[in-house]
């Protein structure tokens, strides 16, 4: 058997952090593990650990114009070109997907090269790329165990988690109990949209707390650069207590110290993995709804609020922040819910079904093993 294994990965964080865990995961294995990305892992994958990272030309159908339409095909069809010669290459002994149009050409070449192939699903609805693959591939890794919109690929799905990345895992602490009269960390971030929206909100919303709320806080956000002096202008006049940057090298361990995140919904496994409460606000934008669907399961599990973006005025999260301030002990059981909701042992899971498709065996026979509890 080879044991070289082609991860195919969107150039974003949510798609390329689980598979850069599975990576991680997969060396001390035996295996040789390739990454097949667009451009913007460049943002990234600094870290990726990969024996060799493959640029693959992709597109997105966003422009609808019969020009666009045609880049996008012809970008499309030369990474289908890259993607065969690579897998012809390289010859996987499994190619697993993580999501975003740029794993399209790579999982399509070892589909009609009639190698092994996994798609991977973070969120709760499955993304249009991999609801394209899901009928294809040899076998569906889920985050939940009722994903939506997986078709006739359901038959070859496999609950495994969302892995998440070593540190991550290494920053897994205890939560610590705010007290009725002690500061409260409170840490705010998202990705480029969301760090916008939560710069426009979280100043006026932090002017309207009540003074003995806003004195407790101490507060670390991420800002876009351009709005760092406007905020922290803000925040000093407010006499809060602050740390504001355009990016955070260490988040996890940024999240395993805050007693309160405010953040998107696209970082419930990290929320979870390492247990901590928080106030979710999905991007009202995305494809499927699935940031919001993610936010209402940690909800529904008494981990997390939810709040739409639509109708989150700075009155209304200043209500939010400050009933959870006053109410430690809730704190703690929302820190609690979410730490029940985390699978921190998804990577090896999944690394369980690489190996196990690699040797030949079937989804099926693997759903029905006895693996890591």
């Amino acid at each position: 058997m080879t044991r070289t294994i082609l991860i195919a990965a969107g150039g974003t964080g949510g798609h390329l952090f689980p598979a850069e865990s599975l990576a991680h995961a997969l060396a001390p294995r035996g295996f040789d593990v390739h990454l097949a990305t667009d451009h913007r892992a460049n943002n990234y994958g600094s870290e990726f650990p990969a024996k060799e990272i493959h640029i693959i030309a992709s597109a997105t159908f966003g422009d609808r114009s019969p020009i666009g339409l045609l880049k996008s095909a012809a970008n499309l069809m030369r990474g289908e070109l890259q993607s065969l010669s690579l897998v012809r290459r390289l010859d996987p002994a499994v190619t697993i997907g993580f999501g975003g149009y740029p794993t399209l050409p790579p999982l399509v070449a070892a589909w009609l090269t009639h190698r092994p192939t996994i798609v991977h699903e973070s969120n709760a609805v499955m993304g249009r790329a991999n609801r394209f693959l899901a009928s294809r591939v040899t076998a569906i890794a889920t985050t939940f165990k009722n994903t939506g919109l997986m078709g006739t690929g359901a038959s070859r799905a496999v609950v495994t988690g969302n892995p998440v990345r070593p540190k991550v895992l290494a920053a897994v602490t205890p939560y610590r109990q705010p007290t009725d009269d002690g500061k409260i960390d409170l840490l705010v971030f998202g990705g480029s949209q969301g760090a916008r929206v939560f710069g426009e909100i979280m100043p006026p919303a932090l002017e309207k707390l009540p003074a003995d709320v806003a004195a407790r806080l101490r507060l670390v956000q991420q800002v876009r650069p351009e709005d760092l002096d406007r905020v922290g202008a803000i925040y000093a006049r407010l006499g809060i207590d602050h740390e504001i940057a355009p990016f955070f090298t260490d988040l996890p361990a940024r999240i395993a110290n805050a007693h309160l995140v405010r953040s998107g919904a696209s970082s419930v496994a990290e929320l979870t993995v390492i247990g901590r409460p928080s106030i979710l606000v999905p991007l009202p934008h995305a494809l499927d709804n699935d940031q919001k669907t993610n936010a209402i399961g940690l909800e529904k599990a008494g981990g997390a609020i939810m709040a739409e973006q639509a109708s989150l005025t700075p009155e209304k999260l200043a209500d939010l922040i400050a009933g959870l301030v006053r109410a430690p002990e809730r704190l703690t059981a929302m820190a609690t819910a979410a730490k029940g909701e985390g699978r921190p042992d998804a990577v090896e899971r999944l690394a369980d079904l690489v190996e196990f498709i690699a040797s030949g065996g079937k989804p099926a026979d693997f759903a029905s093993r006895e693996i890591r509890p």
